[in-house]
């Protein structure tokens, strides 16, 4: 199922998202005043990610985002310059979203949508895109080689795949390996009670470390760019004492259990 979007008609002016959380933006006011300029931390993830992300998109680029869902981060984000930067229209020659939901067709970030009928099958054409964004997608993946295949039959040669993942090795991707599914609801609206239900998807974790990615893609045929970072500690919650605690702890640990990975795949 596609939809086309009109490149002709600009998308309606859209106002300032209403998911945003008062007290979580206190929280980090207070703790990264630098946000103060701007909105966003010294240490903000999407920031650091979607501007190495705008480093490889080059104009004549077709970019796939897959897993683009409903679009949440660029309709619940806050902060318009981090919406702003997630945005690649206009800065690549076509943005097509797929995901399995029916959602992604209304998607606001996107010139194409569509519909997928596997999880591990686009409809387009091999050797069709040049950059493929895959943003909190890794670790839902069941199947990874599966899902490495059609990447790579996607990927014009010399194409990007970025992805931003949880780290396997991460305490709060332990945390949640820990705790029973059953309770996972509940513990995620504690911890992240703006999240909205339709956003949360089953995790496997089967793509999630520097070693899960070798694997599924193999050096002779990806040039591998993977780098961990610790963003703000959000699953600490609204508590000043928490977020510092996890701070000081992440410091602690080594590289190989940073929260997350930013990846960034090219294939050869």
């Amino acid at each position: 199922m596609t939809q086309t979007l009109d490149p002709s008609v600009s998308p309606p002016a859209r106002e300032a998202p209403q998911a945003a959380d008062p007290p979580m933006q206190r929280l980090r006011a207070r703790l990264h005043p630098e946000s103060g300029a701007g909105g966003f931390s010294a240490i903000d993830g999407t920031v650091i990610f979607y501007v190495r992300v705008a480093a490889l998109l080059e104009p004549q680029a077709v970019t796939l985002d897959l897993g683009a869902g409903r679009g949440r981060a660029h309709q619940d984000d806050p902060v318009s310059f981090r919406r702003t930067l997630m945005d690649l229209r206009g800065r690549c020659a076509r943005v097509i979203g797929a995901d399995p939901d029916p959602a992604v067709l209304a998607n606001p970030s996107l010139d194409d949508a569509l519909v997928m009928t596997s999880p591990n099958a686009v409809p387009l054409p091999d050797a069709s895109v040049d950059l493929l964004l895959a943003d909190h997608v890794l670790e839902h993946v069941e199947h990874p080689h599966a899902f490495a295949r059609e990447c790579r039959r996607l990927l014009r040669p010399g194409g990007w795949l970025c992805a931003r993942t949880p780290n396997r090795l991460g305490l709060v991707s332990l945390a949640s390996r820990a705790i029973p599914g059953r309770l996972h609801a509940a513990v995620l609206s504690r911890a992240q009670p703006h999240r909205r239900s339709e956003d949360v998807f089953p995790a496997f974790y089967r793509l999630n470390t520097r070693a899960d990615l070798l694997r599924a893609f193999p050096g002779e045929a990806w040039s591998h760019h993977v780098h961990g970072w610790n963003s703000e500690p959000a699953y600490a919650g609204r508590s000043a004492l928490a977020w510092r605690a996890m701070r000081a702890l992440q410091a602690t640990l080594p590289a190989a259990m940073d929260a997350s990975l930013h990846v960034f795949l090219r294939q050869l």
